[in-house]
C-alpha cells in the first residue's frame, strides 16, 4: 500500500512587523511605513509595508538608503515582544488544525494537514480557514502555499500575496516545476544562481533534462537537491523540534569604533552578559563546543573567528578579539559579535544516559 499524498500548508503573514504597527495605530494606514532603526543610527529595515515597497524599499536595507528612495516614510523602532505574543496566538491557531508545525520564523510555518479531518480534510479549505481565524482574532492577514511537496508550498504562498493563497494540486505539479525559475527554488542564492545560469541552467525543466552524475562533479549537494526537486522529489517532512545549532549577539555602532579597548569594553559591558543570559534561556542542559567572534568593518567586509572551547569563557573571548582585530589593517569597526556553537543534541542525550 504506497503512502498517502502530503498535504503541506505554507502560511506566511503579509508584511508582519509593518502590520502590526498599522493595526496598532491607524495613522501608519495607507502610508510608507518601515520597521527599524533611525536613519541616523545605521539600522536596516526589518519589515516595511507594501506601500514603501513601491519605492524599492526592501528588507535588510538601511534605513539611510530607505529614506533617501523615499523621504516621506515613516520610520518606527520595533516591539518585538508585540510580534512575539502576536507570533504565539498565530501558532495556537495551528495548533487547532495539527500538530506537524514548523515555524520558519515569527511570522510564516509549514503545516502538515494530511491527517487533519476537518473540512472534509481539505488543504484548500483548511488553509482558507486559518487564513480567516488570523484576520478574525488578529485583525492581520497572511497569505498560503498549499501543495504536496513542502518546497512547491512555499513558492505557493508567494504566488498571490497579500492576502491571498495559491494551490497546486498532485496532478499539477511537473507541469509548475518544469516552469520554475531556479531563482525561485528555496535555498539557490544570487551566487548559486548565477553559476547556474552561466551553465545553461535557468529553469526546472533545464536540471530535469541534465545528466545527474554531471550535476553532482559541477554543483555538489546543490546539484542533487535540485535534480530531486526538478524530478518531483521531497522527501522532507514537517520537523516540529528544530534543532538550535548556535546562539549569537551583536552591534551595530552608531559611531565606528577602532581601538581593542573600545571593542573589549563592549563585549565585557553589553555583549557578553547577554550572551550568557540567551545561553541560559535557550539550551541550558547542552555544551558549548565553540567560541566565535565577527566583526564587520567599515567597508562593509566582514570577517569571523571560532576556535574550539568546551565552556562559555570571557576572557577566551579577549583572546579570540585579539586574534580578529589582527586583519583589521587601519580600518574601523562598525559591527562586533559573539557566538557560541553548541553541542548536537544527539550527543547531549547520549551522555546523559551514560550519565545516569
Amino acid at each position: 500500500m504506497s503512502d498517502p499524498i502530503r498535504k503541506f500548508i505554507h502560511v506566511d503573514m503579509d508584511c508582519f512587523f509593518a502590520a502590526v504597527e498599522m493595526r496598532d495605530n491607524p495613522y501608519y494606514q495607507g502610508k510608507p511605513l518601515a520597521v527599524g532603526g533611525n536613519e541616523r543610527q545605521r539600522g536596516v529595515i526589518s519589515t516595511c509595508n507594501y506601500e514603501a515597497r513601491k519605492f524599492g524599499i526592501r528588507s535588510a536595507m538601511p534605513s539611510a538608503q530607505a529614506v533617501k528612495l523615499c523621504p516621506h516614510l515613516l520610520l518606527v523602532p520595533g516591539r518585538m515582544e508585540v510580534y512575539k505574543q502576536a507570533s504565539q496566538h498565530i501558532r495556537t491557531i495551528f495548533s487547532r488544525y495539527t500538530s506537524l508545525i514548523e515555524p520558519l520564523s515569527l511570522d510564516e510555518a509549514y503545516l502538515d494537514v494530511t491527517d487533519c479531518q476537518l473540512h472534509q480534510n481539505s488543504a484548500t479549505l483548511i488553509a482558507q480557514s486559518i487564513r480567516h481565524d488570523i484576520e478574525q482574532e488578529l485583525n492581520l492577514t497572511a497569505s498560503a502555499g498549499v501543495a504536496p511537496l513542502k518546497f512547491l508550498a512555499k513558492i505557493a504562498s508567494d504566488l498571490n500575496k497579500p492576502n491571498g493563497q495559491f494551490v497546486i494540486s498532485p496532478d499539477e505539479v511537473q507541469g509548475i516545476i518544469d516552469g520554475l525559475d531556479l531563482g525561485k527554488i528555496p535555498g539557490v542564492g544570487k551566487v548559486s544562481l548565477d553559476k547556474l545560469n552561466r551553465a545553461g541552467l535557468y529553469t526546472c525543466l533545464d536540471v530535469r533534462n541534465s545528466d545527474y552524475r554531471d550535476l553532482i562533479v559541477r554543483f555538489g549537494r546543490l546539484g542533487a537537491s535540485l535534480w530531486k526537486k526538478s524530478h518531483g522529489i521531497d522527501e522532507r517532512e514537517v520537523v516540529v523540534e528544530r534543532e538550535r545549532k548556535s546562539i549569537g549577539v551583536e552591534r551595530t555602532f552608531s559611531q565606528n569604533i577602532v581601538s581593542f579597548e573600545q571593542c573589549w569594553q563592549v563585549i565585557e559591558e553589553k555583549l557578553y552578559p547577554e550572551l550568557e543570559a540567551r545561553l541560559h534561556r535557550a539550551k541550558p542542559a547542552r555544551n558549548v563546543i565553540k567560541q566565535g567572534v565577527k566583526v564587520k568593518f567599515a567597508d562593509f567586509k566582514q570577517t569571523t573567528i571560532e576556535h574550539v572551547h568546551n565552556q562559555l569563557d570571557l576572557p577566551y573571548f579577549k583572546a579570540l578579539l585579539r586574534e580578529i582585530l589582527e586583519r583589521q589593517q587601519g580600518r574601523e569597526i562598525r559591527l562586533l559579535g559573539l557566538n557560541v556553537i553548541l553541542e548536537p543534541l544527539e550527543s547531549a542525550r547520549q551522555l546523559s544516559m551514560f550519565e545516569e
